[in-house]
Formats: C-alpha cells, sequence, structure tokens
C-alpha cells in the first residue's frame, strides 16, 4: 500500500515537471518567433557573421568565413576596449584554425535592398539610395565572376583583340554615318590625344516640343539648330547608355536663353552632372582654370557693347590718338548654320580643350570618376553634317593589357599571414581596380618595413567593383596572389568612398582587433615608424583622433568640389582630418561599426569629413584627444613628412629607397 501510494505521489510530481518544462519550450519558441523578424530586418548594414547571410555564395573560395569569436556590443566593452580585446584574443585567436580568416577576401559590408520595404523612403537621403544602386550593381557584378561568366566573356574579348593599338583612326562622313555616327576608338584617349571633326551645321528646322527650351503655348513652333558632340565610355550596366565622359552641345538657336550657347556636360548610368554653360561672356579671372586656359571665351552678344559703331569710334581714337594701350579682337560665335568649321578636342593635363577654326573656345575640367582611357568612341549627332573624323595621338598599348605591365607576381611581395593576436596598428589602403601600379608600388616600398613583416602592423587595400569586367577579372587573380586585397562588393563610385572607410572600421574590428586603426589612399606614403610615435604621445587607454586636422571649413557651395545645401545643410564642417593620412582609436572604429549595423550612421560623400562627424558624435558621450600635425601632409610631399601625398609609383620607391640609404625622410621630385 505504501509502494502504491508513493509510485501515485511520483507520477503526479512527474507529471507537474513536464507541465513546468512544456511551459518553459512554449516561452522560448515565443521569444525566439519575436526575435527573427528583428533579426531579418537588420539589411543595411555589417555581417552579424551567422545573423545575417552574405549575398555570395557559401561555395565561392571570395565567401567570408564565419567568425568564432563576436564583439560584444555591451556599452561596457565600448569603455573598455583593451578588455574586448583580451577577451576577442582569448575567444579567437587562440584557437587553431584562426588563420583561416586569411582566406576572408570580401569585406563584410553588406546591403540588403529590401530593406527599402521595410522603412520610409524618406527617412534615406539620396545618397543612401545610390548606396542601394551600387551594391545591387555590384553584387550581380561579383556573382557572374564567380560563376565564370565574366571570364569567358573577357577572354573571348581578348581573343579578338590586337594588342597593339593604331596611333590614330580616321572616317570619311559616308563612313562615319554607316558605322551609327560613332567612331570607335580602340584603346581609349591618353595624354595628349586629340579628335578633330569637320562638319557643317545644317539651317535650323521647326519644333513644337524642343528639349532645350520653354514653350508658353502648346501649338507654339520653336526655330532650333543644335547638335552634340560626346566622348562615350563602354557599357557598365547592361540596359543603360553607356557613359558621356564629354559631352559637347552647342545651340546655335532654340536655346531658352534666346541666345547661342555651348553646354558640356558629364553623365553616368544615366545620370546627368552640373552642366557647365558657356553665353558668351568670358570666364572671370577668379575662376579655375584649365591648365591655364580659360573655361569660357567670349563671343559677340546681341547685347555686347562692341557694336560696329563702337569698332568705328575705336578705329577714329587710335588714328588720332595713336596707339591705345590693349588691342583686343571680338570673335562672333564659332559656329554658323551652313558654314564648313573645324574643331578638334584636345586631352591635356587638367581637362579638355576644344578650338575651333584654330581658336580656343572652350576647356572642360576633367569629372571625378571618368578616365581617358575609358573615352572608347566618339559620337556625333543632330543638326550637322560630318565630312570626316580624325583622331591621333592616341596611346599604343590597350588598357586591358596594364596589369601584366605593373604587378610582378613574386612570392616576396606577398602578404604574411595574419597574426595570432590583437594588433598594435591597423593600415585600411583605399584603392580603385585599375590602380594596379599604385598597389604594387605600395608593396614594394612602405609595406617592407620591419613593423609589417613582423605581423605588429597589418595593411590590406579595399577595393570595390570596377566598371569594366576585365579589370575585375584582373583584380580577382591578384587578390588570389598577394592576398592583401578586401574587396568591398559595391560598383565603385567617388561618393561612395565612405563605405570604404566603414569597412575598414569593419576589418580592424572584426578582423585583427586592432588598437588602432589608420586609413589612408594608394598614393599616400606612409612612415609607419613616426606615425606609431606620433600615436603614443597619447595616453594609453584614451580615444585618440590623429591627422592633419581642419577646424571651421566651410564646405564650397560652387565649383568641382560643390556641395549643396541638401547633401550639406549646415554651414561649418566638423573638425576633420585630412583624407589621404588619419588614425582613430579602437573604440571609435567599433562605434562607427555599431551605429552602421543600427542604420544611426549619417553618410556623406566626403569620406573625411564624414569620419570628423561620427568623431565628433563620438565624442559628445566620452572625451576624443585630437592630436594634430601638419606632417600628415595633405597637398604633396614635405621634409620630415609623417605621410606624403599625391606620389607618384615612381616617387614611392624613390620615397623608400631614401629612407633605406639615407635614413631621412626627404622628398622626391621625380614623378
Amino acid at each position: 500500500m505504501k509502494r502504491a501510494k508513493f509510485d501515485s505521489v511520483m507520477s503526479v510530481s512527474r507529471l507537474r515537471s513536464i507541465q513546468v518544462l512544456m511551459g518553459l519550450l512554449f516561452v522560448y519558441f515565443f521569444l525566439v518567433t519575436l526575435e527573427i523578424p528583428l533579426i531579418s530586418k537588420l539589411g543595411f548594414g555589417l555581417e552579424s557573421y551567422e545573423l545575417i547571410s552574405t549575398p555570395f555564395d557559401n561555395n565561392s573560395k571570395f565567401s567570408r568565413l564565419n567568425s568564432v569569436g563576436e564583439l560584444s556590443g555591451s556599452s561596457q566593452d565600448s569603455v573598455f576596449p583593451s578588455r574586448v580585446m583580451s577577451r576577442r584574443a582569448k575567444m579567437e585567436f587562440s584557437l587553431p584554425h584562426r588563420k583561416m580568416v586569411e582566406f576572408k577576401r570580401i569585406s563584410g559590408l553588406v546591403f540588403d535592398e529590401k530593406v527599402f520595404d521595410s522603412f520610409d523612403k524618406e527617412e534615406f537621403s539620396e545618397l543612401h539610395k545610390v548606396v542601394r544602386d551600387a551594391f545591387v550593381a555590384g553584387k550581380k557584378l561579383f556573382q557572374d565572376i564567380e560563376s565564370g561568366k565574366v571570364q569567358g566573356e573577357v577572354v573571348s574579348g581578348t581573343q579578338n583583340q590586337t594588342e597593339s593599338c593604331p596611333d590614330s583612326v580616321s572616317l570619311w562622313g559616308s563612313e562615319f554615318v554607316a558605322g551609327g555616327k560613332i567612331m570607335v576608338i580602340p584603346c581609349g584617349m591618353t595624354l595628349g590625344s586629340h579628335i578633330t571633326v569637320v562638319g557643317t551645321p545644317r539651317w535650323a528646322h521647326e519644333e513644337k516640343d524642343p528639349k532645350i527650351t520653354l514653350v508658353k503655348d502648346d501649338d507654339e513652333i520653336v526655330m532650333v539648330s543644335q547638335f552634340m558632340m560626346e566622348l562615350q565610355g563602354l557599357k557598365t550596366v547592361d540596359g543603360e547608355d553607356p557613359p558621356r565622359i564629354l559631352h559637347f552641345n552647342p545651340r546655335l538657336k532654340g536655346d531658352w536663353s534666346g541666345r547661342p550657347v555651348i553646354e558640356q556636360n558629364t553623365c553616368y548610368r544615366m545620370q546627368w552632372g552640373s552642366a557647365m554653360r558657356c553665353d558668351g561672356w568670358k570666364s572671370k579671372p577668379s575662376e579655375d582654370t584649365v591648365d591655364g586656359q580659360v573655361k569660357c571665351e567670349k563671343w559677340i552678344r546681341d547685347d555686347d557693347d562692341h557694336s560696329e559703331e563702337s569698332k568705328a569710334t575705336w578705329w577714329l581714337k587710335r588714328l588720332i590718338g595713336g596707339r591705345t594701350k590693349k588691342v583686343s579682337i571680338d570673335w562672333p560665335y564659332p559656329f554658323v548654320e551652313k558654314k564648313l568649321f573645324v574643331l578638334t578636342v584636345s586631352a591635356g593635363l587638367e581637362g579638355y580643350h576644344i578650338n575651333v577654326d584654330g581658336r580656343h573656345i572652350t576647356s572642360f575640367p576633367y569629372r571625378t570618376g571618368f578616365t581617358l582611357e575609358d573615352a572608347t568612341g566618339l559620337f556625333v549627332n543632330g543638326d550637322i553634317d560630318v565630312h570626316s573624323v580624325f583622331a591621333a595621338s592616341l596611346p599604343s598599348t590597350h588598357p586591358s593589357f596594364a596589369p601584366q605591365r605593373h604587378l610582378e607576381m613574386l612570392p616576396k611581395w606577398q602578404a604574411p599571414p595574419l597574426p595570432d593576436e590583437p594588433v598594435e596598428l591597423f593600415i585600411g589602403i583605399l584603392s580603385a581596380g585599375n590602380h594596379f601600379s599604385e598597389r604594387m608600388a605600395v608593396r614594394k616600398s612602405w609595406m617592407q618595413h620591419p613593423s609589417l613583416k613582423s605581423s605588429n602592423v597589418v595593411a590590406r587595400f579595399f577595393v570595390a567593383m570596377h566598371g569594366r569586367k576585365e579589370i575585375n577579372v584582373e583584380l580577382m587573380k591578384e587578390a588570389e596572389f598577394f592576398g592583401d586585397i578586401v574587396i568591398v562588393p559595391y560598383m565603385d563610385n567617388y561618393d561612395l568612398v565612405v563605405l570604404k572607410t566603414v569597412a575598414i572600421c569593419e576589418y580592424g574590428v572584426r578582423t585583427v582587433a586592432a588598437k588602432y586603426v589608420m586609413k589612408c589612399d594608394d598614393d599616400t606614403f606612409v612612415r609607419i615608424d613616426a606615425v606609431m610615435k606620433e600615436v603614443k604621445k597619447v595616453p594609453r587607454g584614451r580615444s585618440l583622433y590623429v591627422g592633419n586636422i581642419n577646424y571651421y571649413h566651410k564646405p564650397l557651395r560652387h565649383g568641382k568640389w560643390a556641395v549643396t545645401y541638401e547633401e550639406w545643410p549646415e554651414e561649418d564642417y566638423p573638425p576633420y582630418a585630412n583624407g589621404p593620412g588619419y588614425i582613430i582609436s579602437f573604440d571609435i572604429a567599433e562605434y562607427v561599426v555599431s551605429e552602421f549595423e543600427k542604420h544611426k550612421l549619417r553618410l556623406f560623400k566626403m569620406e573625411d569629413v564624414s569620419m570628423g562627424m561620427w568623431v565628433e558624435q563620438f565624442n559628445s558621450s566620452r572625451p576624443v584627444e585630437y592630436v594634430h600635425s601638419l606632417k600628415f601632409c595633405q597637398f604633396g610631399c614635405i621634409d620630415d613628412y609623417y605621410t606624403a601625398h599625391y606620389q607618384s609609383p615612381r616617387q614611392m620607391i624613390c620615397l623608400w629607397r631614401k629612407l633605406l640609404n639615407q635614413g631621412k625622410p626627404q622628398c622626391c621630385n621625380v614623378r
């Protein structure tokens, strides 16, 4: 009886235990289901290793391996970064397969376009929308490269190319029209290249809806005579027009101003830049020139004071009073209906120069993101009859073969494996896909410093996807061999350089756990010992921001580097270090990564100003020590420099040899 009673009591207690256990399991699954939508919503940010999937194939040899240890996001860790690093070292660096992270060639920076569906689109700036397009295009291109599709296209295209490029190309008008009004320039242009077009503008014709003027009445007819000459680049995205590297548009009649004008512009991915208009007034002396030439020359206008009567008066005064102090000749608008003209566009050091009938008319400065070698076609269209086209002084080598000339595939230039413990300094080097010679010069110069060889300092190039497929193929080969390139998976764009800076912070925090993170460019020479000495002036444990710091700078509202009020509404920039070289502490880099993951990081197209803005925000919660030094040279090189900017590959090698042979940081003047 006692045993039966005991068994009944035990069965009741077991039943209660099972009920309690089932209740706990129900609560657990309920909490998990609540957490999943929150995780899936984090689409725009850095990979949270196992929570957010990479956009690339997991079987890819370039795919990122999951990190074993993950930094905590607690406020205590932010205050004590050294504690985070020591814990990270215990969790991650002691594992035998830690060195597998070395095969990581893709940045942890990812983007999910679906984030636009879950948030109000008005919350995102125009720059964020550009980010979205760049990541979507970069993701597709990378997948094509991984699948082998791009390699096949490049190989077949290379087989059809001749290694030698013609020095000149010429077409008669009939040949030009038969070819779709396009003259192919096989290897693009180079410094000193020039193209001559002989043509005749047609008579003006009637248009009811002209694109270059506004009509008051739907039935109003406007007389229009205009044509355009364009230097075009390769197609970067299927279904889109090729980029217009130079758009030259003379408007003889029909412009909204009512006067003959010349308008010039650029267009990339069907997005036009700011137009430069020449309307008959000579550019002011205070404005920027292009290779010493004014952007717009003067010609006779209807409202000009230099009429025929004034010219007769000028001659009369000259006969009576002798020579005048200044003799000037005003010319009419360079294009006239049914009158033959000879137009020549030449490539200078700073921009394109256009002459008509032997006279300089206008100069258009190069715009960032467009290179001479990309100008692979001349297109002429509109109210014009083309009689002949001639291009000369063209490059003798196709740009596709440039990597073989610059890269030295030798084991001694390969990067050493990542260390098994946190490093002192991580250097992220911003580079473009086609900068093969610049990267090679860095490898052969300051990247040979003993600190890099001993793994106390780690340096990596950060490169985005290039618009030319063959360059991406060569880039992947370069990354595989040298082991010092991190691919940031978006289509490269100058306005999005800030994304590479965020990627540098992510790598410095998540991959190497560096005490200090430095950002520089691939044309910057870095004296690592001097940089470390400058950093160590700040007491250990303090947050720091070191570089050539600008205070009270204002945005330029006009000119090449103009910033609109929509892009930057404030009147002043925060204190910021010049982009060619600056250093931040681990906790600031971690803050940038964290804010980016939370979609709270404000993005601005000028990456150095962006970093200054982020440091200022961090400074509001924890003091940051700003260290300013002019030896982080922005404009070039000075003796006893810490960093030297705008250094050519030859200058890089020269600076390194002077450090080795003379032991002195002296500048090199050769280019």
